[in-house]
This record gives C-alpha cells, sequence and structure tokens, in this order.
C-alpha cells in the first residue's frame, strides 16, 4: 500500500487562514490572498480526494481540524459572551455561526440561547433592545403575568432533562467552539434551590468550568451559591461592575472554594482602578475575565472603541502570556456599533486585536 506523507506546510491547516500555503498556488494564479472561504473549499476537496484514493498519514486530525476557528494566542484563551450579539438574532445555530465567522474557540453563553434550545418557555433568543433612560414602573398586571412566567420557568428548570444540553455541548464542540462558562438567569436571591441545581447540572452538561453571575449584594447569597458550587465543583464566577474594587470578592472567596471572579476590567477602569494589580493579587481565583475598552472615571468612563479607551488591554494580554494565566479574555462588546457594521464584524475585529497584542504584531485602534 502506497503511503503519502504531508508536505509540512500541508501539515499546518490550524494556522491562521490568509496565509498563502505554497499547496495552494495553483488555485491562485493571481497572486491575491486567499480568502478563507476559498481555502476551506479547496483543501478540503483536496484532502477529501488524498483520503478515498490513498492512506495517508494524519489526514483524519487534518479534515477535523479544517475550518474550525482558534482564537487561542500565545497560550492565551480569547473568548466571547454571546451578550456581545444581544443585537443580532442569537439562537444557538445563530450563535455558532457567528463565533466561526468571527474566528471564536471559546465562548461564555448567556442562558437565554442555551435554555431555548432546551426548550424553555417564555424564552426569546431574537435582538434585544434597550431604552434610553429608567425603566417605565410595571403595572399590577404586568407585575402578576411576569411573576407567572417565572414560576412557570423555575417549574421548567427543576424538571428538565439534561439531554438537550449535551446535545448542545457536542454541537458546538464539533464545530470547534468550547463553552467554558454558562450565565443563566437562575442564581439571584429569588430563584429556588432547584434553579440553582439546574444552572449548575447544567454547566456540566454544556462543558462549562464556571457560571457567571453579578456579585450579590446581600453575602448570604454568595455564601449559598458557594455551598452549591462546593457540592458540584462547579465554579462561581461573580461579575462585576463600578461596585468593583481589589477587596469586592473577598467575602465571597472565604465563602467557599469554588467561589471566584468574573472580573471585568473595562468596569474597573472606568471605577477609577488599574485591573494589573487586581490580576497578579487574584489570578488564581479568576474564573474568567471580561474585557473592554472604556475611559477612565475621571474621563468619563464611555465605552469606546478598543485603542481608544484608557483599559490597558494589551498589557493585561502581555501580563496574562507572560504569567501563563489559565483562565479565558471575554470579550464584551460594549461599545457602539458603526454604520454599515453589525456585531460579528465588530467582534473579529476584537478578536485580530487581542491576536496581534499577544503575537507581537502593531496594534492601533479599532475603526
Amino acid at each position: 500500500m502506497k503511503m503519502v506523507h504531508f508536505h509540512p506546510e500541508v501539515a499546518n491547516f490550524h494556522r491562521p487562514f490568509n496565509l498563502n500555503y505554497n499547496c495552494m498556488k495553483k488555485v491562485n494564479q493571481t497572486n491575491r490572498p486567499v480568502t478563507r472561504r476559498e481555502f476551506i473549499g479547496k483543501s478540503a476537496v483536496a484532502l477529501t480526494g488524498l483520503a478515498v484514493t490513498q492512506s495517508v498519514i494524519g489526514a483524519p486530525a487534518i479534515l477535523k481540524s479544517i475550518g474550525k476557528p482558534n482564537s487561542k494566542f500565545a497560550g492565551v484563551q480569547i473568548g466571547v459572551i454571546s451578550y456581545s450579539f444581544r443585537s443580532m438574532p442569537c439562537n444557538a445555530e445563530q450563535l455558532l455561526k457567528y463565533c466561526i465567522d468571527c474566528n471564536i474557540s471559546a465562548i461564555e453563553m448567556m442562558g437565554n440561547t442555551g435554555e431555548a434550545f432546551a426548550g424553555a418557555p417564555h424564552t426569546s433568543t431574537e435582538p434585544r433592545t434597550f431604552p434610553s433612560g429608567p425603566r417605565p414602573e410595571l403595572t399590577a398586571e404586568q407585575k402578576a403575568e411576569q411573576e407567572k412566567k417565572a414560576k412557570e420557568i423555575a417549574e421548567w428548570r427543576s424538571t428538565v432533562s439534561m439531554e438537550k444540553f449535551a446535545q448542545l455541548r457536542k454541537m458546538y464542540k464539533d464545530a470547534g467552539v468550547s463553552i467554558y462558562a454558562w450565565k443563566p438567569g437562575a442564581l439571584g436571591e429569588k430563584n429556588t434551590d432547584a434553579e440553582i441545581e439546574y444552572a449548575l447540572r447544567s454547566a456540566k452538561e454544556l462543558g462549562a468550568s464556571h457560571v457567571t453571575v453579578e456579585i450579590p449584594s446581600n453575602s448570604a447569597q454568595s455564601k449559598r451559591l458557594g455551598a452549591f458550587a462546593d457540592k458540584h465543583k462547579i465554579g462561581i464566577g461573580y461579575h462585576g461592575h463600578l461596585q468593583q474594587t481589589i477587596t469586592a470578592w473577598d467575602e465571597a472567596l472565604a465563602q467557599a472554594k469554588y467561589n471566584g471572579l468574573n472580573c471585568d476590567i473595562g468596569h474597573y477602569v472606568a471605577a477609577g482602578f488599574d485591573p494589573i494589580p487586581l490580576l497578579e493579587a487574584k489570578h488564581d481565583r479568576i474564573y474568567s475575565m471580561h474585557v473592554k475598552d472604556r475611559k477612565s472615571k475621571a474621563n468619563g468612563g464611555d465605552n469606546m472603541p478598543w485603542g481608544t479607551g484608557d483599559t490597558p488591554i494589551i498589557p493585561v494580554l502581555q501580563l496574562m502570556k507572560k504569567n501563563k494565566y489559565s483562565f479565558p479574555a471575554t470579550i464584551e462588546l460594549e461599545y457602539e456599533i458603526p454604520d454599515g457594521s453589525d456585531a460579528v464584524k465588530e467582534v473579529a475585529k476584537c478578536v485580530d486585536y487581542c491576536r496581534k497584542a499577544l503575537e507581537g504584531a502593531g496594534v492601533g485602534k479599532i475603526n
């Protein structure tokens, strides 16, 4: 049986798709860069032919990697929270496509996407809009309807099979995307113990190392959540906004082994602090870290296109690289999307910004 060995360049299909490989020159006579779509399609056809006609060393592994995203750069995992795509429809299949289009290989999934996939009632994946100004007071009828829906969702969570969550994990894994964090709306003070159990069980089925929730104002709630986290050995990453300080998580960390941080360096800067000392002090308890560019408190705290605010994104990523911090850096798209663009295009720019920061390429600002 004839054995064929791959040329070294053919064996590196996991490298960025815009590289002009020698093996693609015959299909690129114009010397223009090969597009990602062309490269995937033509490489797949070529390798499929090899696999069918000959015994090829390494072919199965290479075929599996074609077309899969890779947002781990210099050892640092870049991810995204699905909230970044809130301006677009976001069911499980759509969200997966957005990740692939952005070259994102890891995600923090919001509850609506996963729960809709699993058949939850009263759960929408349609674009979300947030009216400016204070929210209007709900009427008595609206409050009653809201409470009714909450009870129905709580009942669903307490009885739902985990089968669909395992299926969702497999669908994403097969496409090259891991779900490292899960943020269902089931971890608040008003949620039942059964809902908290559900949140952690479903997180495990999704393959997530942790769930995320806002830092509770009541320390009894972080103690309550921490007890469930220790039982299930799934982390609770407490997310902070402008209330973040270097000591904001200390009580929760002391309450339970699996209590930890889901810090946000953009909000931290807008609160008036430098995130570097926070990361150095708490890195061993950080489950994941949100990344955005905000102005400092002194400069107004606005969300900005990356590279135009005061958040030290590049030094933070380089610190993670240098110190081999293992927690993911989660892109959270918060700045206003420019006319003619969309959330997928802007997240892709953020991914490239991170890549350049970690691989030593020149980094400017996102236009």
